[in-house]
């Protein structure tokens, strides 16, 4: 399943909301560096038939990604001790658990209204932009984007792996 989506903005926050509340397990530029990826794991329903899986959201063509701590300098003075980054070496330590490997989607995600950097955008290029933002429970994430593209992820998938270096001809 791949959904392709260039939408207005209520088409969009609509594919936002459905995350709301759910598991953030990874973001960052793609291996080529022009599209963004949020990684998020739905929760499942056995009542409803709803299995688990990994959902790839691909903000294409993304001109602007900023992301920064919500969490307080108290909380995050008590956090870096690195037996946080691993749940089983940290979870009887006092401090922000890394190692859970994922932020809660909590308040969620909205489309930013009259954004003036997805206006510039779209004037410069003369293609739609958009600008979302992105709150969990430890980050906030803005990105200016063109286009959308939701994929289930397979099971194995690796954002990046390291090859040899490239070479420039």
């Amino acid at each position: 399943m791949v959904y392709n989506i260039a939408m207005d903005a209520a088409e969009l926050q609509g594919l936002l909301d459905e995350v709301s509340h759910q598991a953030l397990v990874y973001h960052g530029f793609v291996d080529y560096m022009r599209d963004y990826e949020v990684i998020v794991r739905p929760a499942g329903d056995p009542v409803t038939g709803v299995r688990p899986a990994h959902l790839r959201y691909l903000f294409r063509y993304c001109v602007e990604a900023r992301c920064q701590t919500t969490l307080s300098a108290d909380a995050w003075a008590q956090s870096l001790d690195d037996r946080l980054t691993d749940y089983r070496n940290g979870v009887e330590i006092n401090g922000y658990l890394w190692g859970v490997k994922w932020h809660a989607l909590h308040p969620g995600a909205s489309v930013v209204a009259e954004s003036k950097s997805a206006e510039k955008w779209a004037a410069s290029l003369g293609i739609d932009f958009h600008e979302v933002q992105i709150e969990t429970n430890a980050h906030d994430l803005t990105l200016v984007f063109s286009s959308l593209q939701v994929s289930e992820v397979p099971i194995g998938y690796t954002p990046f792996t390291v090859d040899e270096a490239p070479t420039r001809t």
